[in-house]
């Protein structure tokens, strides 16, 4: 397939590259969102992100952090699943309505969806804030990676005792294990739950990692002390992923 630059031209590639730096202080708002197209419409979908989307968010002040497909399983074959960040949730707003109104994006959308509709339903999306021990790790390593999202869902009120067992050694642990913590997030408007990434060098090293921390005896001491008043995860949830092509993150 032949490449071709966006038609937004040298100003918005511009925009784009300022878009990928690395994440500062000063960037509060967080957005995970979940694209499921109809059938065999998901290179469509690629297309119209790599040609033209990821510009126009940047343009419109979006700052593009992580572009994934699911690695198998369901949703492998028509999901996209990324991660974009706003200065805050007034100024997500205010891109939002400036993304879609655009008169560009709205040529796009059109000329993109002549054969027929991409997405089978609309997008999913969790607004999310990052925590305090959050390292924020949007950068690419030379090597190919596998992100694991993970959302953990807490008893009622138990959320502080998760996330204080994070702060207390729990990512010391990952790192220990050989995963690279990428970035956590607690969601706006879902109590009770903690949604993070980490990355692993490949399937093998993902299953390595976790069957070493489950059986760290510093790990178990760990998880006997935050759980001395009672359970506090009675839900896990695990994605495995791989980075597009046009994923400022890899």
């Amino acid at each position: 397939m032949r490449f071709r630059l966006p038609l937004l031209g040298l100003c918005c590639l511009f925009l784009f590259a300022m878009s990928v730096t690395a994440v500062s202080a000063e960037d509060q708002l967080f957005e995970l969102r979940t694209y499921v197209t109809n059938e065999g419409k998901l290179e469509n979908l690629h297309t119209r992100f790599r040609d033209h989307t990821v510009g126009l968010f940047a343009k419109h002040g979006i700052k593009n952090l992580i572009y994934w497909v699911p690695v198998d399983g369901e949703g492998a074959d028509n999901t996209l699943v990324y991660i974009i960040s706003h200065e805050d949730k007034e100024a997500a707003q205010a891109s939002w309505k400036g993304f879609r109104e655009d008169a560009e994006w709205q040529k796009v959308a059109a000329e993109s969806e002549k054969d027929g509709k991409i997405l089978s339903a609309r997008p999913d999306a969790v607004y999310m804030t990052a925590t305090d021990f959050s390292p924020q790790n949007f950068e690419s390593t030379e090597e190919p990676r596998l992100f694991e999202l993970r959302k953990y869902t807490t008893a009622e009120g138990r959320l502080p005792a998760l996330l204080q067992r994070f702060r207390d050694g729990e990512l010391k642990l990952f790192e220990k294990q050989g995963m690279t913590n990428i970035a956590y997030f607690v969601p706006v408007d879902m109590p009770n739950t903690l949604i993070y990434v980490v990355a692993h060098k490949d399937a093998d090293a993902m299953k390595k990692s976790w069957d070493g921390f489950r059986a760290d005896e510093e790990w178990q001491q760990l998880w006997e002390k935050s759980t001395k008043d009672g359970k506090i995860v009675i839900k896990v949830e695990s994605q495995v992923l791989r980075p597009v092509d046009y994923s400022p993150t890899k």
